[in-house]
Formats: C-alpha cells, structure tokens, sequence
C-alpha cells in the first residue's frame, strides 16, 4: 500500500482511582506517526479525574507533563478527526480505543498484537536479518517515549505488510 492512508497510534496510560471498584486506565498522551514515521500529533493530555499512578516507569508521564496538558475532551475530539478514514496500526491497540472511547472499524484496524506472522520464529529471523535496524524500544525507570514505541509499532506492521494485507484480502486472518 501507499501508507498515505496509515497511522500509528500509540497512547501512554496513567492509572487514576475514583472509588471503591478500582482502577481506571486514564490517556496520558497520545502520539501519532504517519507510514513514514513522521510525528502527526504529540500530545500530554490531562485526563478527566484526578491521576493516582502515572506509572512513570513505563509511561514516561510525570505530574509535571499534565499540568498545563491538553484537556481529555479536547485531545479526544482531535484524535479522533485524525484516525477517522485511516487504516490505525497500533499494538494491543483495543486498549487504546477502550480510554479514548470509541471503537474504530474492525476492516481498518490493524493490531500487532493479534497477527499470527508475528511470532517468536518470525522475529530470531527478522533480528538476525536486520541487526540493528531492528525494533528500538526502550526500557528502564525513565518510561518509554511514545513516539519511538509508535515507531516500533509501524516498522513492525511494514515488515509483514504485504503478507498481511493480502491475507486480509482474502478474508483470512
């Protein structure tokens, strides 16, 4: 395909605790790269009930970030106008449309999560193959940035894109 259709979501999660049923995943930021991997939209947004976990470790989030962020009902109605249309690679990408609530159509979904060419086999070959051109996603105390794990995300859809697509063309998973 010609990837002008394309966009990779990736949000970041903060946990926030309204009561006594529990956690709630709240959106913490959003990004947005195209096929190419351009940046289409990098934002913190501040969710709409007060944040309990920022799960800094994993989010990259801290208090600071969401102080002066783009308000949840906003960044929604942004995201949304966006991903309308496209085809949306993302992985696990049903928990992200869960905190943005809204369900994108199943024909334009791609989620990396689900696709058996995805497999232990498949990535010893494509890391042998690639090297360090491979997926760069990060870990440690300082959280993961959304835009490079978006990245990751897109450069792993492209390395079974045409098996992939044709396979859904042909009604098969």
């Amino acid at each position: 395909t010609s990837g002008s259709q394309e966009l990779n979501i990736f949000l970041q999660h903060c946990i926030s605790y309204p009561g006594p049923k529990g956690s709630v995943s709240q959106l913490g930021r959003c990004s947005i790269v195209s096929y190419e991997g351009d940046v289409v939209y990098d934002k913190f947004v501040k969710p709409s009930v007060p944040v309990t976990d920022y799960r800094t470790r994993w989010s990259g989030i801290r208090a600071k970030d969401l102080r002066k962020a783009t308000p949840y009902f906003q960044a929604r109605k942004e995201i949304l106008k966006l991903l309308a249309g496209k085809i949306v690679i993302g992985h696990a990408v049903h928990n992200d449309f869960q905190v943005l609530q809204y369900s994108h159509p199943a024909a334009l979904t791609r989620d990396t999560s689900r696709i058996p060419l995805l497999n232990r086999d498949f990535f010893k070959k494509q890391m042998t193959h690639h090297g360090d051109r491979s997926l760069r996603l990060q870990t440690g105390y300082g959280g993961h940035s959304s835009v490079e794990d978006a990245r990751a995300t897109m450069e792993l859809y492209k390395l079974v894109e045409d098996e992939w697509e044709k396979k859904l063309s042909l009604g098969k998973q």
